[in-house]
């Protein structure tokens, strides 16, 4: 049995990347805006947790922040590599923990969307 559904993670990856990662980089300039990129973890990832059909919410919700944060974050890097920039490794540590906090709240919210009998439309019978 495959316990990540890739669609679910796809779509909440989608919205983080939306919603998340714009106020990620903006928060370079203007710290509060750190709170705005871990709402869009939230989310992103409250989506995943909500869409996946393999009964296991907060591990997609973690999955999916975890991994649009390293997939992103891994584009930065590489980016201020190639510029001879300094990459701030804490920074980068201290944000994915962040982000997996953020996945597992998101996913708790989908999982109590799913609870009380929210269904995507996706999901919907006909």
């Amino acid at each position: 049995m495959n316990t990540l559904d890739r669609q679910a993670l796809l779509q909440g990856g989608a919205v983080c990347l939306v919603f998340a990662i714009p106020f990620a980089v903006a928060a370079q300039w203007v710290p509060f805006l750190v709170i705005l990129a871990a709402a869009g973890f939230v989310v992103g990832s409250g989506v995943a947790a909500w869409v996946q059909r393999t009964g296991f919410p907060l591990l997609h919700g973690m999955v999916c922040a975890g991994a649009t944060y390293l997939a992103a974050q891994a584009v930065f890097v590489v980016v201020k590599l190639f510029r001879g920039g300094d990459v701030n490794w804490f920074g980068v540590f201290f944000n994915f923990t962040v982000a997996l906090f953020a996945g597992v709240i998101g996913g708790g919210l989908g999982s109590s969307l799913q609870k009380r009998g929210f269904v995507p439309s996706t999901q919907r019978s006909r």
